[in-house]
């Protein structure tokens, strides 16, 4: 069993930044890929961004990519999510995620088995 709990979400203006932190604790032995998604009222998790597993390869949304950073700190068992030059469009619940099968890139979420309980962020115009 794997917790995930979230943290840093909140009020920013457009063009601003905020740095969401995700920090596991149980069977974090069984933690690979690592990602965050999102999701507003009525609609789909969207995929936001994975960090493979050791190597530390990512993958990014077109949305985001070049605005936000994903990376992970193994020691601390965390995950980071820096998002700079948001959007209200970014507005949405972020969750973290934890792969138990997959330690390379995967932007499906079926592959993560292991979430979080999310954190708002919203961004306002």
């Amino acid at each position: 069993q794997v917790r995930l709990v979230e943290s840093g979400g909140g009020l920013a203006q457009a063009g601003g930044s905020l740095r969401l932190s995700c920090v596991a604790s149980g069977r974090v032995d069984k933690v690979y890929a690592m990602a965050w998604f999102r999701q507003t009222p009525g609609q789909e998790r969207e995929f936001v961004a994975v960090i493979s597993y050791r190597a530390g390869f990512t993958e990014y949304a077109n949305s985001v990519k070049g605005r936000f950073t994903i990376s992970r700190e193994d020691a601390k068992n965390a995950l980071y999510l820096q998002m700079d030059s948001l959007k209200s469009e970014d507005t949405a619940v972020y969750y973290c995620a934890a792969s138990h099968t997959t330690v390379g890139i995967t932007t499906i979420a079926e592959s993560f088995g292991s979430w979080g309980v999310g954190t708002q962020v919203t961004v306002s115009s």
